[in-house]
């Protein structure tokens, strides 16, 4: 029975795609309900698995079968620079993040493989700039870029409509913008510059006003012209110059000095009552957090004012994204998930492959990770 047969596996390979997926011995153990011994001796070559201790392997790593039957171990490309300062974790990622990275290093592949078949440009319709320019400036030239004024900021029905805006614009400059589901303590972003097309990660765990944060921070990282992974949160001062000039110009886009000295000046002496927030968080689609910051940094409250208001809501962010999550009963349909993780520019580069004939109809539903059912669908919200 499969159950009994063992493999012939190269122990060299069954250690790095346990270490390359984030699992430790003990991890592996407990999934196999076997001792740490036994994992011990898979990795020695002292003894083998069985097929049945593969398949469950191989799931678990999120790693094809086939895998394990390499003679040695595929060259992967290296981790972002790890921006998160978490002490006594650089580098060190949880398992599900480490997924969203192949993940993300797999879509810039196909992206790139795919866009040369049917002549798109991969390479980023911006210049670069140095960490010695000034955030604000370059931010205020990349609302004019955007065609984002106050007044079309403020028109947005949603925090959503705002993302999708920027992000049409993102992707329009050849940037490739994924959403995928981490833990939102281990990452909340990173960027990917080293292949074209450049790519931009956010955390779905993450309200929809701090991923618009963690977007432009991430745009920031693009302009820059750097590879890393962090956590942008405007409320954390940070030592890194560079995580501090990514801040400056991710709060500069998304709420120019000049609007937020307007703003305060109105509601002066009540800047930090509840209503106060929530009204300017719906009127600009940003969070809070980002709005004491700018309050805190113009002077407008003390440091004690920001740090008392700030714990109001820190906490409850994530709490209710889970929340409206279970109320939902899953989410949001297939084809809009798929459009959503992954983005109109991708799936329009998928679509045009498939109707060129590059790719096979098979090859088009694995690309997009979606099931026959909905792919007429996604794809006619897609085609350009």
């Amino acid at each position: 029975m499969p159950r009994s047969i063992t493999t012939e596996v190269e122990p060299e390979i069954v250690k790095w795609l346990r270490t390359s997926a984030g699992w430790t011995i003990g991890d592996v153990s407990k999934r196999l309900k076997t001792s740490i011994e036994t994992v011990e001796a898979f990795e020695s070559g002292k003894k083998a698995p069985t097929l049945r201790q593969l398949k469950v392997l191989s799931q678990a790593y999120k790693r094809p079968l086939a895998a394990f039957l390499l003679t040695k171990p595929i060259e992967e490309k290296h981790l972002p620079e790890d921006y998160r300062m978490i002490s006594g974790k650089k580098n060190v990622f949880d398992k599900k993040t480490i997924v969203v990275l192949r993940k993300a290093r797999s879509l810039q592949e196909i992206g790139n493989e795919l866009s040369g078949n049917i002549d798109y440009q991969t390479k980023p319709k911006i210049e670069q700039v140095n960490i010695s320019d000034n955030p604000e400036i370059i931010a205020y030239n990349y609302r004019n870029i955007f065609g984002l004024s106050e007044e079309k900021q403020r028109k947005f029905k949603t925090p959503y409509e705002f993302f999708n805006y920027i992000r049409d614009n993102l992707e329009d400059m050849n940037i490739l913008i994924f959403q995928f589901s981490m833990p939102v303590e281990d990452a909340r972003g990173f960027a990917l510059t080293d292949e074209y097309p450049n790519v931009i990660v956010v955390n779905t765990k993450d309200s929809i006003e701090a991923r618009l944060f963690s977007l432009m921070h991430e745009f920031a990282h693009i302009l820059l012209g750097e590879t890393v992974i962090d956590l942008p949160d405007i409320s954390m001062i940070t030592r890194n110059n560079i995580e501090s000039w990514c801040n400056e110009f991710a709060s500069s886009f998304l709420l120019p000095i000049e609007i937020s000295i307007s703003l305060f000046d109105s509601k002066r002496g009540v800047l930090t009552e509840t209503k106060t927030l929530n009204g300017f968080s719906r009127k600009y689609k940003v969070s809070k957090a980002m709005l004491l910051f700018n309050m805190f940094k113009l002077k407008y409250i003390t440091k004690t004012d920001y740090d008392d208001v700030l714990e109001r809501y820190k906490p409850k962010e994530i709490e209710k994204i889970e929340e409206k999550e279970k109320r939902k009963g899953g989410g949001m349909p297939s084809d809009r998930r798929c459009l959503s993780e992954v983005g109109t520019k991708f799936v329009s580069i998928v679509a045009n492959n498939y109707d060129q004939n590059y790719i096979t109809y098979t090859d088009a539903l694995n690309y997009l990770s979606i099931k026959s059912k909905i792919f007429d669908k996604v794809l006619a919200k897609a085609r350009k």
